[in-house]
């Protein structure tokens, strides 16, 4: 089964939980399937924020289509956070998205999301939360990253990650290396994804 994981990443961060999450579909059983969405950002811009470097990470990966989506069993989707919400790469992209849910061609796919922010208070859950309406309005069903995630429970490290989805704090200038528990959470999030789409009947 496939497991289409489609993100947008500045400095890397949302990549490093997609390839997590990736490890976890495999150790599920699955084929995980990396996309990016198209930039809509100047490469101007892109020098300014300091985000060429790493662009050129996963400047490899196919750009994603809508037609990825309906060949996926599960779908995880990853933004950075944006005042609150997803990043406008991600909207562009899933706003393109109408002619499926016309056919309803994602109903009974199950989906989950990630997300970081620059800090701790950044937004990451309300960026969960942006996703669920796209996710909710195509039928897809919403799979947690469940409690039993030992690294969930921790206070006593900064970590992101919660049961909306997996999830990392970048720092104000996108200099914080993402923690091994956070990859940790990515990758429980990828089995669980899809051991549930698996569960289901999904076979994609």
């Amino acid at each position: 089964m496939k497991t289409l994981i489609i993100f947008y990443s500045v400095y890397g961060h949302i990549y490093a939980l997609a390839q997590a999450a990736a490890e976890g579909v495999m150790i599920a059983g699955g084929e995980p399937v990396l996309r990016t969405v198209p930039e809509i950002l100047s490469p101007e811009v892109l020098q300014k924020i300091g985000a060429l470097p790493a662009a050129a990470r996963g400047a490899d990966l196919p750009t994603a289509t809508p037609e990825d989506m309906v060949e996926a069993g599960a779908i995880l989707f990853g933004s950075p956070t944006r005042f609150g919400g997803m990043c406008a790469q991600m909207r562009a992209f899933l706003d393109s998205t109408g002619s499926l849910w016309a056919k309803s061609a994602l109903a009974g796919k199950v989906a989950g999301t990630i997300a970081s922010s620059n800090t701790q208070h950044g937004g990451q859950e309300a960026t969960h939360f942006s996703f669920h309406t796209y996710i909710l309005h195509h039928g897809m069903l919403i799979a947690p990253v469940p409690f039993s995630t030992p690294e969930l429970h921790g206070s006593d490290v900064v970590c992101g990650g919660s049961p909306y989805g997996s999830g990392t704090i970048a720092g104000d200038n996108g200099s914080r290396e993402i923690s091994e528990a956070e990859k940790e959470i990515a990758r429980r999030q990828g089995k669980f994804l899809t051991e549930v789409a698996k569960k289901l009947g999904q076979t994609v």
